[in-house]
């Protein structure tokens, strides 16, 4: 287990520099100081309302999956893929909840929380084939976190 989680870490930072070069390095817009002086400050408290906002609607989601899916099943729908999908949301929105304590301290596992988050989130578009939202997502997240990226430490 122990050489699995080095692997796993291995990986992520290599991605992680890999993406740093893409989207700080050779990006060719570079946000201006003070655009990224207002994300850092202000975008833990966009994404703690954020996170208030959305916790009703998955409650709700999680309660209907759990009572429509013997329904779904004997209409013929596979309830698997929704389930799924549910899950990875929850747990990028705990992964984010994780991360505000970081991001308030400006603290690099914060960021790094919120870089997990949206591999989560990739993911999770991945799986029920949202490749619109996965590009447009992923470059538009990356580029904004990895923007900011030197402001934690």
């Amino acid at each position: 287990m122990a050489t699995s989680n080095k692997d796993l870490n291995a990986s992520l930072g290599s991605l992680e520099k890999t993406l740093k070069v893409y989207f700080v390095d050779k990006a060719p817009f570079q946000i201006p100081t003070g655009g990224k002086e207002f994300i850092v400050q202000y975008g833990p408290w966009i994404t703690l309302v954020l996170l208030i906002l959305a916790l009703p609607v998955i409650f709700a989601a999680l309660g209907l999956t759990a009572f429509l899916s013997p329904f779904a099943a004997m209409g013929g729908q596979r309830a698997s893929i929704n389930f799924l999908s549910i899950i990875l949301s929850v747990i990028a929105l705990i992964l984010e909840a994780m991360a505000l304590p970081g991001l308030f301290r400006r603290s690099k596992s914060g960021w790094n929380l919120l870089f997990y988050s949206s591999i989560v989130s990739a993911i999770d578009n991945l799986v029920n084939f949202h490749l619109g939202g996965l590009i447009i997502g992923l470059l538009i997240g990356w580029y904004i976190l990895f923007q900011v990226r030197s402001y934690y430490k």
